[in-house]
């Protein structure tokens, strides 16, 4: 039997940015990715995945989709099976980088969308796989995505708690992923994460920044396919 796997895709990310994982675990899984395009905060999010999600699922969340990943585990922690954090962090934002958000917000009310989408890109993956395909693919996927659903994903990004004083009360097999080149949640807001749940394993993807589900699959596939094992 196919273990139910709920993916949650990053800030302007849509069901791209798990393709490759979906793929290459296609004889494990049944997958549903979440559509986060639509909700105004974070506990809304998590709302409205729960309730299209079957009654228990494994659950994945990249960046953005990992601030929901942690929302579930309040909301209905005993319907998750496995979690998985990739990319992300615990913690509030900083002042310093809700400044960051509310000017690309700005921007994007200026018409500006594909100025702020080409400048996160250098965030996003790793600097050798700009100028690439995959870099394309990046950009496209943004551009999908839109500036609406990047304004509400922000303010909702802005808004969301620190989930630091709840990272112990998870009872489930876990895996922290990071890109080991990942600039916007650095490998060391994973290793946080890690030791404070107490089932968590760390895995570290090479060659891949912010976004190792596209830069690098192979790695995460196989990191996946052993917690799901857990």
């Amino acid at each position: 039997m196919h273990t139910p796997l709920v993916f949650l895709p990053g800030l302007i990310c849509d069901a791209r940015l798990w393709r490759d994982v979906i793929d290459g675990l296609a004889d494990t899984i049944a997958p549903m990715v979440a559509d986060l395009r639509l909700d105004e905060t974070i506990a809304e999010m998590a709302a409205r995945t729960l309730a299209a999600a079957p009654p228990r699922f494994a659950l994945a969340g990249l960046s953005m989709g990992g601030y929901v990943a942690l929302e579930i585990m309040r909301q209905a922690p005993e319907r998750v099976t496995h979690l998985a954090l990739l990319d992300t962090s615990a913690r509030a934002d900083t002042e310093e980088r809700r400044e960051t958000r509310r000017k690309g917000i700005e921007m994007i009310g200026q018409g500006k969308f594909i100025g702020v989408s080409r400048g996160l890109l250098g965030s996003l993956v790793a600097s050798h796989h700009l100028g690439t395909a995959l870099a394309e693919e990046v950009q496209a996927m943004s551009e999908r995505v839109g500036g609406n659903v990047y304004i509400r994903q922000q303010r909702a990004i802005i808004g969301r708690i620190d989930s630091l004083p709840y990272l112990e009360d998870i009872a489930v097999p876990t895996l922290v992923g990071v890109g080991a080149l990942d600039k916007m949640t650095p490998p060391e807001l994973a290793e946080e994460m890690a030791r404070l749940i107490p089932q968590a394993e760390l895995v570290t993807f090479p060659d891949a920044a912010h976004l190792p589900t596209m830069e690098n699959p192979a790695p995460v596939i196989a990191a996946m396919r052993d917690w799901l094992a857990r």
